[in-house]
């Protein structure tokens, strides 16, 4: 059987190879980690090659994602899906082994990380996945859910403010399943950290009520084993392990330096390591026996046999419990009648016609599908009284573990970094909560989530300078259409409440990315609407109001600003000019649909147009042409009630009139 050594250093030419040939990449954190990676993957480490999706694997993430060949060493060498093909095609076209680790693209890869401090934040809200499905699930001798969450971090992780947050709220929440390991190299890109990273960081995590493992020699297999069993053995903390280690270890002239950090180690240096590590084989070569001594098929088909058995004895105790695990998790599917009860509810919600504020008609959406959805897992970002996402039945998981409720705290970036972990655990609908001008702080996370087409519902409420008072700080102008600029992310502005309702609806049955509702501050009117009006909502955008024949102008609106669009069309339409008011709640479910239905909503012979929304002008262009015109934000809002800052701004039935009369006349 080969040494520890040799299985260690397998990923270290393994990386170094690959780095080499694409002649880019960072060789440095793979070669550093390497021991306590061997460690972990193959005393610990509860997975099965044959099967990435096995419900109760532990979870693996790589935070410092710039070290990705270490991942990628790690999967190919313990038997998944990932041929020594795909590292010899290392950061190439469609390869299977991009730069930074990429969710979907490579078999075994749990999220994506590259944004540094993203992948400890996933991790976080793994743990909270894990933890509270498990209490949801487990019962006495019938542990269903059971396994731990892994992640590697550098200090560039730990220089990152998401870390701060997520790692704050993970002490608190006593995730003591999750274990941290930080490589403490004392390097980054631009050289030794001392100049701008003097942290105590065991104090920093002992603050945060962590359990700290310090001192840890990562190149010691037996300190690296004994940290990750005492880790194993604190249920109530979690815990970091810091683990001591020389950067591009195995590199005689280059380890300990940030020259290994982030370009190739060069083919004489190359040889040198091979030298100095006695590894004897050329490029891409491994032994037969060091293989056979990384396999983890066989003790992987053993364990999630182990627990396939444990869970026919479930099923057999608790045989609605079990079939209720079986939906949420292992299959990820919506109860049979959520459709039909959702839809039900849309009609309610027409047929109330209750003028109330978005984020309050949000709210009782909230309320009607929690009770439909045992799954549904909430937070906000310390806004909950404001952005309205607590209902009768929400109960926090600080006080009940079993809860479906997460109170964040001021930590938009951690929440929607959480989020993302949660929703790639699987076994949740988890939606998170700010006011619209925050997600700014949350944005990578949002985009993040975008890449990996993962289901994180955001609530973004005071969507606005309808916010008022609380000034430009507050008040988005920018925001919606960044958003909407995202690949892969759904966006809903509602104009009412069933507009809310449909919007809600089409979040929860998603499947293949986020989703942003953005709801209103102040009330809005409920809209009449006809019963296929009322179906039509869900395609993104449907006429509204209409006049006979064809119309000579189009009103398109959003939001707060459809029952203006609405006013000012009857103003129109009482001087004889023929109208037709389109609301536009989602601009990526409009553009999803058939060429048919989208004509047939905005002929293309009817060329003058009006865009009408309290947020940035120039991204309607798209919808009115650069022969129609957008009442819409071009500069930052001010501090005054929300109406007078309407008027301020010409959010007006006579401004909307008057651009639309200049439109007609140009």
């Amino acid at each position: 059987m080969p040494s520890r050594k040799d299985l260690a250093n397998a990923i270290r030419v393994l990386s170094m190879d690959a780095v080499q040939k694409a002649n880019s990449g960072h060789p440095g954190a793979p070669m550093g980690m390497a021991d306590i990676a061997e460690v972990l993957w193959n005393d610990f480490l509860k997975h099965n090659p044959a099967d990435s999706k096995w419900a109760d694997r532990d979870r693996f993430i790589l935070s410092n994602g710039h070290g990705s060949m270490l991942i990628y060493s790690l999967l190919h060498l313990s038997g998944y899906n990932l041929p020594i093909e795909e590292l010899k095609q290392f950061r190439q076209l469609h390869s299977k082994t991009p730069g930074h680790p990429e969710y979907g693209y490579t078999d075994g890869v749990e999220t994506t990380t590259g944004p540094l401090g993203a992948g400890i934040s996933n991790a976080v809200g793994m743990a909270v996945a894990e933890k509270t499905l498990a209490a949801q699930f487990n019962r006495e001798g019938h542990n269903v859910v059971d396994h731990f969450t892994y992640c590697f971090m550098g200090d560039g992780c730990l220089m990152e403010g998401i870390s701060h947050e997520a790692c704050s709220l993970a002490g608190t929440l006593g995730l003591g399943k999750l274990i941290a390991f930080w490589d403490d190299n004392g390097i980054s890109i631009d050289g030794h950290v001392e100049g701008w990273f003097t942290d105590d960081t065991p104090k920093r995590f002992e603050s945060y009520g962590w359990h700290v493992i310090a001192d840890v020699d990562g190149h010691d297999p037996v300190a690296i084993k004994a940290a990750i069993e005492a880790a194993q053995a604190e249920t109530s903390k979690p815990t970091l392990i810091c683990c001591k280690t020389v950067i591009g270890f195995g590199s005689p002239n280059k380890s300990g330096s940030h020259d290994c950090h982030g370009a190739p180690l060069g083919d004489a240096e190359i040889a040198a390591a091979r030298e100095f590590l006695g590894w004897s084989h050329g490029p891409f070569e491994i032994p037969e026996d060091v293989y056979a001594g990384w396999n983890a098929k066989d003790k992987g088909a053993a364990a999630q046999a182990a627990w396939e058995e444990k869970l026919a004895a479930y099923k057999a105790a608790y045989p609605e419990l079990a079939a209720e695990f079986e939906r949420r998790v292992l299959k990820g599917e919506l109860p049979a009648d959520f459709a039909e009860k959702a839809a039900a509810y849309v009609k309610e919600c027409q047929e109330k016609g209750e003028s109330i504020a978005s984020r309050k008609a949000s709210q009782n959406t909230i309320a009607t599908f929690g009770a439909l959805l045992p799954e549904l897992l909430g937070g906000s970002a310390d806004l909950a009284g404001s952005n309205l996402t607590m209902w009768s039945g929400s109960k926090g998981i600080q006080d009940d573990a079993a809860g479906n409720y997460i109170h964040y705290g001021v930590r938009e970036f951690g929440m929607a970094g959480m989020m993302n972990g949660i929703a790639l655990h699987g076994g949740f609908v988890n939606y998170g909560a700010t006011f619209l001008m925050f997600m700014e702080y949350a944005r990578n996370a949002v985009r993040m989530a975008a890449l990996m087409k993962q289901q994180s519902i955001y609530v973004f409420t005071h969507d606005s300078i309808g916010q008022g008072e609380d000034g430009p700080t507050h008040q988005p102008i920018e925001q919606i259409a960044n958003l909407r600029m995202t690949p892969n992310l759904s966006v809903w502005r509602p104009a009412d409440a069933t507009e809310t309702a449909v919007a809600w609806k089409a979040a929860v049955e998603r499947r293949d990315g986020p989703t942003a509702m953005v709801f209103s501050r102040q009330n809005l009117p409920a809209l009449a609407r006809t019963e296929q009006q009322v179906a039509d909502i869900e395609k993104g955008a449907y006429v509204l109001v209409d006049c006979d024949g064809t119309p000579e102008l189009i009103l398109i609106a959003t939001g707060s600003e459809v029952a203006l669009a609405r006013d000012a069309a009857a103003a129109l339409a009482e001087k004889g000019t023929k109208v037709r008011v389109v609301s536009m709640p989602s601009t990526d479910a409009f553009d999803a649909q058939d060429a048919a239905y989208k004509e047939a909503v905005l002929p293309g012979a009817v060329t003058k147009r009006v865009a009408i929304e309290a947020a940035h002008a120039d991204y309607w262009y798209k919808y009115v042409g650069f022969g129609g015109d957008v009442v819409g934000m071009r500069t930052f809002g001010e501090s005054a009630p929300g109406g007078a800052l309407m008027k301020h701004f010409g959010f007006t039935v006579d401004n909307v009139v008057a651009t639309a009369e200049k439109l007609l006349q140009a």
